[in-house]
């Protein structure tokens, strides 16, 4: 037995000694606290082809999973400088497609097949999966890449022999003093194929909605437009990725080291390393079929363009009446202005996911986040403390929160929220509205908790 829940027990008996029912409500009251539910157990309501697919289109989210958790070799082109050997290892959790795994597959991937690596202090094997970026280069300009955590120095797996390579990691330990090393953890694809066919002028549309509100409350949000269509990017952290096929092109060459059609040079050319002619992955023009023909990248698109949104839990945790009451509490304090609840998607190629609701809670712009959050990186138009609202949808089987992963309770992400500005960075958009759920009673704020995990 928890020793919270010992103590309520304790007080109830305490006042069932004294009689009435109204001291029973008032020491109930006065002692519980609100927690986190944690991660919700059950099926894992994801993972799964989004409804009314045709049978090609079934095909090819068949082909796309098989390439997304294929591993992949030093003689496909792995490295010579990765952080991962599949898509499939890094976004598994509750299903592939998902986000961070409890158990961190990075710990096994650093040393298999004889690498000559040292796991990173902030890679843990109960840990988030994690990428590192620098923040400045050497000579003060700004960096803000991924540096791969691995090399293949010293592999032999079944694709390749990269025993002759002698490339060494870079000095993470020696970043991390200067406090120049921020992370972030894999993002969860989960119904992207919706989230990528909402309009911009539905997502513009949102932001006008209820501005008097969200003025009030210091609610802000932009977004974050290609620099060259003016399009507005919606993939990625800081929504820096504008379509699937980029974000799959670019997450090949920079999580795995893979080159493809999108990426085509190496980001470390040292000769002694390369294993796999440039780029590593191309689109196969003498395939027998369609399926055959098609790139990795695209597989990977075409796997997330076509992946079901997760399903929400009716009564998972708390009850009906309490996910019920914590969704209209979510909306009356604030947070559906940037977690919106619902966007539509237009008229596509794919019946599926046209003129679809996205029920993603998320309005797809940047915010300011505050000190609290902010990592100094830019991506895009996005500024050191600016973050695109994440996606509450799956939220519920979840385990880390927050852009790099710090904590594993809701709560704590939620008060993360809330920060004040300092010299470089100002307040957060979110200040207000953190407050409001801070303020609530202990119950409704439960009621909040088990909503959201219900996600």
């Amino acid at each position: 037995m928890g020793k919270a829940r010992a103590r309520l027990l304790g007080a109830v008996a305490a006042v069932l000694l004294l009689g009435g029912s109204e001291a029973i409500s008032q020491a109930i009251t006065d002692t519980f606290r609100a927690r986190d539910p944690g991660v919700r157990g059950g099926p894992p309501g994801a993972g799964e082809a989004i409804a009314g697919l045709s049978g090609s289109e079934q095909t090819f989210f068949e082909i796309g999973l098989e390439d997304f958790i294929e591993a992949e070799g030093v003689g496909d082109g792995l490295g010579p400088r990765f952080n991962g050997d599949s898509c499939g290892v890094c976004h598994s959790q509750p299903a592939t497609g998902g986000t961070a795994p409890a158990v961190n597959p990075q710990v096994a991937i650093a040393t298999a097949f004889g690498a000559r690596n040292r796991v990173p202090s902030f890679i843990k094997l109960d840990g988030p999966v994690r990428e590192a970026r620098f923040v400045f280069n050497s000579d003060g300009s700004r960096d803000g890449g991924v540096h791969g955590l691995f090399v293949i120095s010293g592999r032999v797996d079944p694709t390749g022999n990269a025993s002759g390579c002698s490339i060494q990691q870079d000095d993470f330990e020696g970043q991390l003093a200067r406090g120049n090393v921020i992370f972030r953890i894999p993002t969860p694809t989960f119904g992207a194929g919706l989230i990528e066919h909402i309009p911009s002028r539905t997502i513009l549309a949102n932001q006008s909605a209820n501005s008097g509100t969200k003025q009030a409350l210091g609610i802000g949000g932009r977004p974050n437009r290609n620099g060259n269509d003016g399009t507005i990017s919606r993939f990625g952290w800081k929504a820096q990725n504008q379509s699937l096929l980029l974000f799959s092109g670019e997450a090949y060459n920079v999580e795995m080291g893979i080159t493809n059609e999108m990426f085509q040079i190496e980001r470390d050319e040292t000769p002694g390393c390369q294993f796999a002619a440039l780029p590593n992955d191309v689109t196969a023009t003498d395939g027998a079929t369609g399926a055959d023909t098609v790139s990795a990248i695209e597989k990977f698109a075409f796997f997330m363009r076509f992946l079901a949104p997760p399903r929400p839990s009716p009564d998972t945790p708390g009850g009906t009446a309490s996910i019920a009451r914590g969704k209209q509490l979510f909306s009356d304090i604030g947070c559906a202005l940037c977690h919106t609840p619902t966007l539509r998607t237009g008229d596509t190629t794919v019946a599926a996911l046209s003129n679809q609701p996205a029920n993603l809670y998320s309005d797809l712009l940047l915010h300011r986040m505050g000190p609290g959050l902010a990592d100094n990186v830019r991506q895009g138009g996005a500024a050191g403390d600016e973050f695109r609202t994440a996606p509450l949808w799956g939220l519920g089987q979840r385990i880390f929160f927050l852009h790099d992963g710090r904590t594993k309770d809701l709560q704590d992400a939620i008060r993360a929220h809330k920060s004040n500005g300092d010299s470089r960075f100002g307040s957060s958009e979110a200040n207000a509205v953190v407050g409001k759920f801070l303020n609530l009673q202990e119950f409704d704020k439960q009621h909040v908790l088990n909503f959201l995990r219900s996600l």
